[in-house]
């Protein structure tokens, strides 16, 4: 290593301290009206995190940005507060919708992730006389167009219920001045591209574009810029980089074990609340059920569900009121849960970036968290996906459970049961005598099974076992088979007898003329 390099290292090994020492700025120092400094107050909050200080003078100036930080560190306050100040010069208190047409519109790749902004905006907004609302798709249409109609200045929505509203010409977006995307690496998928290039294409040419992320890849990069203009990149971390203070582990187990390594490190950690993601909707709709069956309170959360479900359940899981919340990727963007010990990730994601965005569920405002992934032998490829997005090596541990796993119970003959007698509670005596007959039955079924034989003799099988090995007999079954000599003619050959009144009664032949007469096979071939 060269002098310089070295020198470089010590500079910022001197400059790492200082820098955590440094104080947060507090929000005061922004120029923002008294009334959102006063939400802000409410809400607990008094310093402003690295990508706060940062990302909100430049939205305040004007400028495109791009805003790239860890999980967790206040994103929707460093867009909200900015777009807030500068809305509250339309801000009225007129009745009339013309008065509060759409100039914020915020999209979220998710309904949780939207509900979450909208309250957040709420909050923020609740001293001014600025409306706000939230549509997504999984409920019903008629309370939010009614809401839309009576006019809002911010609009949090998701693409698809958002073009639902806009071909019912419910939202008009016409006055729109700022747009953000939240969770922009989502929202710039293949799979939301052809929805956001239709939102899009209904928004003035003049506008002030947010993208904000906790991952942003190169090909992410490239697409936003066609978006931007003169964007200014805003990051405070290592890019696709996990939150520091969140403990990751990595356990080599089997499929069959994994859910026996979450209960034991539930157990030996002490852990009161958990986060599980799994890879697959029907798989989460299992692991649920098996957990329930385990003691513990589980609510499954995933796409197949109702939007009202899926609400309750998460409001019940930050109430308190579940121990596990089994998810798909649907909760793993954007949900902010106070105070969540643990995530478990159950399957290892196919997609690295969302492996940052699920432990970015924990360790949340400066809290520590645990991060625990169940890795298999065909969980390879994805982990070596996983350490080159986060540029640090994976150490795969291994870890001993206790032999918990539950073993059948012996097979019982009617026999046994009838002669079983019921243990009573505190019947010493009863327990004893039917753990007694137990021994003596699997000793005697041992012996059947695994004689001692002396080589060279022939044994034959006592009576009682063969009883007990032959099927029972039964004379109907047992008798062969004897065919039935019949050779009478079938009806329809049967001559019909018409008596005629006054004569002898004749016959006319068959029963019906629609069913001809069976000829013989001796005839056809010239026989008699």
């Amino acid at each position: 290593m060269t002098e310089s390099a070295l020198q470089a290292q010590a500079e910022n090994d001197v400059a790492a301290p200082a820098a955590a020492e440094q104080p947060q700025p507090l929000f005061n120092i922004l120029p923002l009206d008294p009334k959102l400094l006063r939400a802000v107050a409410d809400s607990g909050y008094t310093g402003m995190t690295p990508i706060q200080a940062k990302a909100i003078p430049i939205v305040l100036a004007g400028r495109d940005v791009m805003g790239a930080a860890q999980t967790g560190t206040g994103k929707t306050a460093a867009f909200t507060l900015p777009l807030l100040q500068k809305m509250l010069r339309h801000e009225n208190a007129s009745m009339s919708p013309a008065r509060h047409p759409v100039r914020a519109l915020v999209l979220a790749p998710t309904r949780e992730l939207a509900d979450q902004v909208a309250n957040n905006v709420k909050t923020y907004a609740k001293h001014t006389q600025l409306r706000s609302t939230v549509v997504f798709g999984g409920i019903d249409m008629k309370p939010q167009t009614l809401v839309l109609k009576g006019g809002v200045e911010v609009l949090i929505a998701t693409p698809g219920r958002l073009l639902d509203h806009i071909e019912a010409k419910n939202a008009i977006l016409n006055h729109v001045e700022y747009v953000v995307l939240d969770e922009a690496d989502r929202m710039l998928d293949i799979g939301f591209l052809p929805d956001l290039q239709r939102i899009l294409s209904y928004l003035p040419k003049e506008r002030q574009t947010l993208l904000f992320s906790a991952t942003f890849s190169p090909e992410i990069r490239r697409l936003a810029n066609s978006y931007l203009q003169d964007p200014v990149l805003v990051e405070v971390a290592r890019p696709n980089a996990t939150a520091t203070n969140v403990e990751q582990r990595f356990y080599a187990t089997t499929d069959d074990d994994k859910r026996r390594v979450i209960l034991h490190l539930i157990k030996t950690r002490g852990l009161t609340q958990s986060l599980v993601f799994v890879n697959s909707k029907l798989g989460c709709a299992r692991l649920a059920r098996s957990f329930e069956r385990d003691g513990l309170r589980t609510q499954a959360l995933h796409g197949d569900k109702s939007q009202d479900e899926r609400l309750k359940a998460l409001a019940a899981f930050k109430a308190g009121e579940v121990d596990l919340l089994v998810a798909t990727d649907v909760a793993a963007r954007g949900l902010d849960i106070a105070d969540l010990p643990a995530v478990f990730n159950f399957d290892v994601p196919y997609n690295a970036e969302d492996y940052v965005h699920r432990i970015g569920r924990t360790g949340r405002a400066g809290a520590s968290g645990l991060a625990v992934t169940l890795v298999t032998r065909d969980d390879t490829r994805l982990v070596a996906d996983i350490e080159k997005l986060i540029k640090k090596k994976i150490e795969v541990e291994a870890i001993e459970l206790d032999d918990e796993r539950m073993r059948r119970p012996p097979r019982r003959r009617p026999d046994d049961e009838a002669s079983e007698v019921p243990a009573e509670p505190g019947n010493d005596t009863a327990s004893r005598q039917a753990a007694e007959r137990v021994i003596e039955r699997a000793a005697d079924r041992s012996s059947d099974r695994a004689p001692d034989r002396a080589p060279g003799r022939t044994y034959e099988r006592s009576p009682e076992r063969a009883r007990r090995s032959s099927p029972p007999a039964d004379p109907f079954f047992d008798r062969p088979y004897e065919p039935t000599c019949t050779e009478a003619a079938a009806s329809w050959e049967k001559a019909a007898v018409v008596p005629i009144a006054g004569a002898a009664p004749v016959a006319r032949g068959p029963l019906s003329h629609n069913i001809r007469p069976k000829k013989k096979v001796a005839s056809l071939l010239g026989g008699s």
